[in-house]
């Protein structure tokens, strides 16, 4: 028997209808396996309401309760009540950036029954998955504040890009690509202005492009990989993006197959023995990748 350990994380908002209802159906298939599934779920009450009463977001200790888990069912992280910045970097990127959960992946297509917004598209037409650097690049957290209230107040946010960090993305997303039928990827860029981190974003690509000769491959400006998505969304199967580039293209992406209500995530870290954070799909923010149930790696969740 397969027996696994889940965190439930509903967080706020839809989190608290989709995660019980993600639960539901993942203990249906493990009474439909006849004894070959087995799952164990514990609650985690981290959100908005623990804020009010805790003022944080989740424990200072909360990783060292997650880190036995083989996955984390992750709802949603956003509170009308309390800054963005607050819910988003004292939940979700906590545990990402805790347990190294560099690779998100967002599956997307046009689902039976669906209405897509793109008439000339055939449901067959739109089947990607966009894989999202998560650790790094625009949302590493580097930067700061000074001089606040006076006229001279600066404020930096820093694109923090490392060799390391983007050569495992891009090896992932090229194995990806490799097990998908079409074996295409696009590597999504913007080194016509960003003259040095994508610039090595790009110098990166072409030498993991070098392991993967079976894998067909092409690079694309992130604004022109707008325009792409919506007029010939056939050319496209696998991408690749940025932390703020694919958050962004996933959403396009969900809006692209009908709604971002049906746009599952999982993040994770790969050969890692820490959780996958997973949960169904919900509306913005939300985690999950509902192809994905669960494997021994790490958690993850949707800025």
């Amino acid at each position: 028997m397969s027996s696994y350990s889940i965190a439930t994380i509903p967080g706020d908002g839809i989190g608290k209808e989709v995660i019980p209802a993600g639960r539901e159906v993942m203990e249906a298939l493990a009474a439909a396996s006849g004894g070959a599934l087995h799952f164990s779920f514990k609650d985690f009450g981290w959100g908005g309401d623990w804020y009010r009463a805790h003022g944080e977001m989740m424990p200072a200790d909360g990783l060292d309760a997650l880190r036995g888990k083989d996955a984390i069912l992750f709802g949603s992280a956003g509170d009308p009540h309390i800054p963005d910045h607050i819910t988003l970097w004292g939940l979700r990127l906590k545990i990402c950036q805790g347990f190294d959960q560099y690779a998100n992946v967002w599956p997307t297509r046009i689902l039976p029954g669906i209405d897509g917004p793109l008439k000339r598209c055939a449901p067959g037409q739109l089947d990607w998955v966009i894989v999202r650097e998560n650790s790094e690049g625009e949302y590493a957290g580097v930067g700061g504040r000074v001089h606040q209230g006076h006229p001279i107040e600066a404020a930096t946010d820093v694109s923090m890009m490392t060799r390391a960090g983007v050569e495992r993305i891009m090896r992932f997303a090229f194995k990806l690509a490799r097990s998908r039928p079409r074996k295409l990827l696009t590597v999504v860029t913007k080194s016509n202005a960003q003259r040095h981190a994508m610039v090595m974003w790009d110098e990166i690509a072409l030498q993991i492009s070098k392991e993967f000769p079976d894998v067909t491959w092409d690079k694309e400006l992130v604004d022109a990989a707008t325009a792409r998505m919506v007029n010939r969304p056939a050319s496209l199967d696998t991408l690749v993006a940025t932390n703020l580039h694919a958050d962004i293209l996933s959403d396009l992406a969900a809006a692209l197959a009908g709604s971002l209500g049906i746009a599952p995530t999982a993040t994770s870290t790969p050969s890692a023995a820490t959780p996958r954070c997973s949960s169904p799909s919900t509306a913005r923010p939300s985690t999950s990748w509902a192809r994905g149930w669960p494997t021994r790696s790490a958690p993850s969740g949707r800025s």
